[in-house]
């Protein structure tokens, strides 16, 4: 499991998968097991079902659709897509390698 929240409108865990790949059928196995643990160990009586989100570079929407057709679980896929523009306005804001060593004293 990649990352794990709780949604406190929803009042339900949320646990999310991050692929760099393409979706394949068994990722959704992976994150129903990790479902699954999320529900028997940590949620509680008065918590929603636990919903997984699954995050792949890319997806065939009829093989995700037959991947989780028959899972009872809250789970979804999407794609992510990184742009040139959102890593140039992080450039901006975060400080640079110079920056960095030189706060640290190049002491590593």
């Amino acid at each position: 499991m990649d990352l794990l929240f709780y949604n406190l409108k929803l009042r339900c865990y949320v646990v999310i998968e991050l692929k760099t790949g393409d979706f394949k059928p068994e990722y959704a196995g992976k994150l129903n097991f990790y479902l699954t643990a999320v529900d028997n160990i940590l949620k509680t009586e008065q918590d929603a079902p636990t919903i997984g989100l699954l995050l792949c570079k890319s997806k065939d929407d009829l093989i995700a659709e037959y991947a989780l057709q028959d899972i009872n679980k809250p789970i979804g896929v999407s794609e992510y897509r990184i742009t040139d523009d959102i890593l140039e306005k992080f450039r901006q804001q975060l400080p640079s390698i110079e920056d960095i060593k030189n706060r640290m004293g190049n002491t590593y």
